[in-house]
């Protein structure tokens, strides 16, 4: 059985956080489920979003950014805008999560 990739594409930090809860919950339904907050920074995250990404790592999945500060405090995984649209070529689905 092929595994569908997903990627929530997350711009505004109202929105991170259940972006971030809604890829673990397809990588718990057997997805790829990536992460990506562009162009937006987020606060350092809590013990309990930390276990989150943690247990979402642990399903072969990732929260990445382009915004340096997001890595630096939370260890997310930094990436280009340039890579994130290869990335995105990658994905089944993609997710714009939050739009106001």
């Amino acid at each position: 059985m092929e595994y569908k990739k997903a990627c929530f594409m997350i711009r505004n930090k109202d929105y991170a956080l259940d972006g971030m809860r809604s890829a673990l919950g397809l990588a718990v339904e057997n997805m790829y489920s990536y992460s990506v907050l562009v162009d937006t920074e987020i606060d350092k995250l809590d013990e309990e979003n930390i276990d989150r990404l943690e247990m979402l790592r642990d399903m072969e999945g990732e929260v990445f950014s382009n915004v340096q500060a997001n890595c630096d405090k939370n260890g997310f995984e930094p990436l280009t805008i340039e890579e994130i649209g290869e990335k995105l070529r990658d994905m089944d689905v993609i997710v714009p999560y939050g739009i106001k």
